[in-house]
């Protein structure tokens, strides 16, 4: 790279101006094309050939399983979920998914290794034991898996005591990841989700004993009647407890699109001004505490694997955010899951009832996708590396998929001289850097790279960039 040096990893200023000016409205970048790009033009059969062309591949594998099931609503969720407190639900969950991992294996061939596993949810731990056993049995007999594969599982903390945290590391499980969100009784309260931090921090402790060698917890910030002092007292808490890695997330209020938020008192909300300034305090008292920056919403311990992906530069997104496997293919199941195989990506059913007749009738479940063009895949790469390195070397994408990168993005480029003269990022014809000042906005970086995004006729609904 020429002018634009490489970007110190870690490195994050909370700049509250810009961040006011740029905070509009954007992907997370979890694929290129994002999600709301694919199309029911891409079929069950289209993932069936992708599947089949990469049989020979040597790329390692990811898997994702999606269980939905929760017992609890908490107000502000956005995932796809099942509320119920039937535990039979589950079972036959369970059954449907068994079918699709055994079709879905039947057509990779060969011993394609897999390097990582999540389970996520709604609240993977939902299921009883005896389903546990069966769903990673099955995983294991249909696939190969890595001796030092990455097994890890999204916890909700009162649903899990020691003895469950324990049967989890039988299991295989050596990463763990749970939401706290607040520590605030008055903000639990507000959001239906009383979650105890003696309870919360034992559960940590647990994991440690039972060897998880990660463990990620999730807070999020913009709730309702969240307060500066009383989130910097959550802060002091979690980092007390010393997770490896802290996600806060931003709450995002879409009723319109989220019944459950529809129960959130909107007065209660903190005003945008609040909301900034818990930002910049979590930022600041997360660096002063020895968390570096991985990018947007995510901080991790020097010594963790993110940050160690990073700082080789092998930082990866896919749809559970941070990757530390890079160059995998993911295959996805369960309800609604997204995977990505080779240059497809493929969404299966969002409901349970057409996520069930479709394996009953012997299909895939997949309900949309998409086929990535030339164009795409070549932005798929700039966009991954701005996303994870905050640095693109312009003139090696060039060399790479034999373009003149920079005529191929000259488009791109001038349009980023807004941010370039705000101090946000540093370009030239070959390269492109995001800087300290403008790293919790890179999404916004991204976006200009997104012709999908440019050209869609219809608006698609984002969350906040910040």
């Amino acid at each position: 790279m020429d002018s634009c040096a490489l970007s110190p990893p870690g490195v994050v200023r909370f700049e509250p101006d810009l961040v006011r000016k740029y905070d509009g409205f954007g992907p997370r970048y979890t694929s290129y094309p994002t999600a709301d790009r694919f199309t029911d033009a891409f079929t069950r059969d289209d993932y069936a050939n992708a599947l089949r062309a990469r049989a020979d591949a040597s790329t390692k594998l990811s898997l994702y399983v999606h269980v939905p099931f929760c017992n609890t609503i908490c107000f502000y969720c956005a995932c796809n979920k099942v509320v119920t407190k039937n535990r039979t639900h589950s079972a036959r969950y369970v059954d449907y998914v068994l079918r699709e991992i055994a079709m879905v294996a039947s057509q990779v061939a060969g011993t394609r290794a897999v390097t990582q596993l999540h389970w996520g949810g709604g609240t993977p731990t939902f299921l009883s034991r005896e389903e546990m056993a069966a769903l990673m049995g099955a995983l294991r007999e249909a696939f190969e898996f890595e001796a030092d594969a990455e097994i890890s599982i999204e916890v909700d903390p009162r649903t899990v005591d020691e003895d469950g945290i324990g049967y989890l590391a039988s299991l295989g499980f050596n990463r763990l990841s749970l939401g706290i969100q607040d520590f605030d009784p008055a903000v639990q309260k507000a959001v239906n989700r009383i979650q105890d931090e003696a309870q919360t921090r034992a559960l940590m402790d647990a994991a440690r004993r039972h060897g998880f060698v990660s463990i990620n917890a999730d807070l999020i910030y913009g709730l309702p009647k969240q307060t500066v002092e009383g989130f910097a007292a959550t802060l002091s808490k979690v980092i007390a407890a010393g997770p490896d890695r802290i996600a806060i997330y931003s709450y995002a209020h879409l009723p319109h699109l989220f019944k459950p938020q529809r129960r959130i008192v909107e007065d209660e909300l903190p005003a945008p001004a609040v909301k900034l300034d818990i930002l910049g305090l979590a930022i600041a008292s997360l660096g002063a505490a020895g968390y570096v920056h991985i990018g947007m919403d995510h901080f991790a311990k020097p010594g963790d694997e993110l940050a160690v992906a990073q700082r080789v530069r092998k930082l990866h997104r896919n749809f559970q955010g941070y990757s530390t496997r890079p160059d995998t293919d993911l295959l996805a199941f369960g309800v609604s899951a997204i995977g990505k195989v080779g240059d497809a990506y493929a969404q299966n059913a969002k409901t349970l009832a057409d996520y069930y007749a479709r394996l009953d009738a012997g299909e895939l479940p997949v309900m949309r996708g998409v086929t990535l063009d030339a164009d795409d895949v070549i932005r798929r790469e700039v966009i991954q590396r701005i996303m994870c390195d905050f640095d693109v070397d312009l003139a090696a994408v060039g060399r790479k998929y034999a373009i003149d990168a920079a005529r191929y993005f000259a488009p791109e480029l001038a349009s980023l001289a807004p941010l370039a003269a705000d101090g946000l990022v540093e370009t030239s014809q070959s390269a492109l850097r995001v800087t300290p000042s403008g790293r919790l906005l890179v999404r916004n970086v991204a976006m200009t790279f997104d012709r999908r995004l440019r050209e869609a006729k219809a608006g698609a609904r984002y969350s906040r960039v910040i």
